[in-house]
């Protein structure tokens, strides 16, 4: 599921941005033309709400490293357009999923924008395990 929420936020942003922006999904070590992001998930969860039913907890961090020496500017018109268009994505050709608890923090002449695409998970029971039908003991009593 992180890998089609991963999908969505990348098919946002270039439809927002065009394809003059890279968008990356890997750790980057060498090569950044900028402007660009990176998306990854951090600390995702999922929790047990129900029988079969999960909560998970997505959130990612979209770093974007702007290309122009006013960076906090450009930064800035980036968050705007960054909110209006990751609140709400497509996961697949039927689901669409909202974006929230949006927040932004520049640090080091880089954006990283904040958000959240939770939801609740069922997950298909696995084949039960048959019950024992007979079982025999044996039981003796220690005297003394």
């Amino acid at each position: 599921m992180i890998n089609k929420i991963i999908n969505g936020i990348c098919k946002a942003i270039n439809a927002e941005f065009g394809d003059e922006y890279e968008i990356h999904t890997e750790s980057i070590e060498q090569g950044l033309k900028e402007p660009c992001f990176s998306i990854m998930c951090i600390n995702p969860t999922n929790n047990l709400f129900r029988q079969n039913r999960y909560f998970r907890k997505n959130q990612f961090c979209i770093h974007y490293f702007p290309s122009t020496e006013d960076e906090k500017e450009e930064c800035q018109e980036v968050t705007e357009r960054l909110y209006d268009c990751l609140e709400y994505i497509e996961i697949d050709e039927e689901t669409k999923t909202m974006g929230t608890d949006m927040n932004t923090k520049f640090s080091d002449g880089v954006l990283n924008f904040f958000v959240n695409y939770d939801m609740y998970v069922k997950k298909d029971k696995k084949e039960e395990i048959p019950k024992i039908e007979d079982c025999n003991y044996n039981t003796n009593i220690k005297e003394g």
